[in-house]
């Protein structure tokens, strides 16, 4: 029963919220679409509340925001308007009456003040009522310039009739926001004929002036023709006597001409055996100067043969004596480095190698040393020690391998100082060839024990005089 309150106030809150965001949109698509752009061919006129002392604000292609209820807006067209105006009837400065048929292109001006002017007066009227409004304008400006000026003035000089109608019409025209565009004048004709009668009399001035120039003409024509007789008749007779003495002087320039021509002639032959001797002087000095160049260019290709032949092929020689001699030498020297690099490579293997058996025999020495309680003496002692076996079996190999076949001793029984006879000392000889023990310990600096120091034999009782001791191949 509770949730129900609960989800009624949910649901009035969504929908509250629901019509708020549709009310948003709806006033931002109202803002949008109140955002007008002009085109081109018309002008926007905004009308309302567009500023102080302004009743309204024209716009031609650009876009304004039209506020909604304070502010509105109009288009005005900007399409030509072609207006026939026939004037009939008005009075020239001569008090002529004459009709004046002619066509006016007119439009709505986009200059600033003159816009402003075509909104204040034309702003929701139709284009029969502009072109009404335009009409009237025309006619009234029309009949003024027809009136300030002489038909003459209008028949002849129509540029000058233009220029009066557009500045007079075209000054009225911008008070109600238009403009002039063009004006076209078809005919102008009076009702008196006066016109036709200037026309008339212009066109019999030019036929007078034409027959009296034809008249000019054909008499000059005849004058001329007589003169020209005249002159050629004199000029045949000029020409005539010019000739004969013109003939006369042509012999007597002919018979100059022949002797000059003679004695150039002459002149020409003998420069002309000049020329050809010192020519064939020249030819003969230019065929040796020829031989002798082709003989220097025939020695230099001999020479350029010999050359290819003789000096290139020993110079090839010998550059492949130098390339053979460079590649050996280079051989070699990379044979060297190589045996070189070997052998440095192998010294310093051996020498790593001595250097880890040194390290390793440090060590043992070393933990030998330590096993010795820190004393150098002892440890020494300790490794003669293990080396003892080694010495007495050396020792014993100094005299193993000594073959005794016959050994003879004649012993007379004679004693030395010593008391020993001869057979003792012999024995006693061969035992001393032995490497003692007690020299070598004491080298080392050990003391050998008494019971390996051993002590002298004595032979007190060696009564035989004659003893032979025969051994046959003692093995040790």
């Amino acid at each position: 029963m509770l949730n129900i309150p609960l989800q009624l106030g949910g649901s009035a809150s969504l929908m509250a919220i629901g019509f708020a965001i549709l009310f948003f949109f709806i006033i931002i698509i109202s803002f949008i679409r109140r955002y007008k752009r002009c085109p081109s061919d018309r002008i926007l006129v905004i009308y309302g509340k567009v500023g102080a002392g302004s009743s309204a604000k024209c716009i031609h292609g650009g876009a304004a925001f039209i506020w909604p209820v304070i502010q509105d807006y109009e288009y005005l067209d900007l399409t030509p308007i072609s207006i026939e105006v026939n004037l009939v009837n008005a009075l020239s400065k001569q008090n002529i009456r004459v009709n004046v048929p002619s066509r006016f292109t007119i439009g709505i001006s986009t200059e600033p003040g003159v816009m402003q002017n075509a909104a204040e007066r034309l702003l929701g009227q139709g284009m029969p009522e502009v072109q009404e409004l335009a009409k009237e304008i025309i006619f009234g400006q029309l009949r003024l310039v027809v009136a300030s000026m002489d038909i003459e003035e209008i028949n002849s000089d129509r540029d000058k009739f233009l220029t009066n109608i557009s500045q007079s019409v075209e000054s009225e025209l911008k008070k109600v926001g238009l403009k002039l565009i063009n004006v076209n004048i078809t005919d102008i004709v009076d009702e008196s004929g006066y016109i036709e009668a200037l026309g008339k009399e212009a066109a019999a001035h030019a036929i007078n002036a034409a027959r009296k120039s034809v008249a000019e003409k054909n008499r000059d024509g005849s004058i001329g023709e007589a003169n020209a007789v005249q002159d050629q008749r004199t000029q045949v007779a000029a020409a005539n006597a010019q000739a004969v003495e013109g003939e006369n002087v042509a012999k007597i320039n002919v018979a100059n001409s022949d002797s000059l021509r003679r004695q150039r002639e002459a002149e020409a032959e003998r420069t002309a055996i000049a020329a050809e001797k010192v020519q064939a002087a020249r030819a003969l000095e230019e065929s040796y100067a020829a031989e002798k160049d082709a003989e220097i260019a025939r020695a230099e290709r001999v020479r350029s043969s010999q050359m290819a032949d003789i000096v290139v092929p020993a110079e090839i020689d010998k550059k492949k004596v130098e390339i053979a001699a460079e590649a050996e030498a280079e051989m070699i020297r990379r044979k060297a480095k190589g045996e070189a690099d070997a052998i440095l490579f192998k010294a310093q293997a051996e020498a790593k190698g001595l250097f880890e058996i040194l390290t390793k025999q440090a060590q043992g020495l070393d933990e030998i040393v330590k096993a010795a309680g820190n004393n150098p003496k002892d440890a020494v002692l300790l490794l003669v020690a293990d080396k003892l076996p080694e010495l007495v079996k050396t020792q014993a190999e100094a005299i193993k391998n000594i073959k005794i076949d016959k050994v003879t001793v004649w012993d007379s029984g004679a004693k030395n100082g010593n008391d020993k006879g001869s057979t003792a000392n012999f024995i006693s000889g061969m035992y001393k060839s032995v490497p003692p023990l007690q020299e070598m310990f004491n080298m080392a600096g050990m003391q050998l024990p008494d019971y390996l120091k051993g002590k002298e034999v004595k032979a007190d009782d060696a009564d035989a005089t004659d003893t032979t001791v025969v051994e046959n191949q003692p093995e040790s």
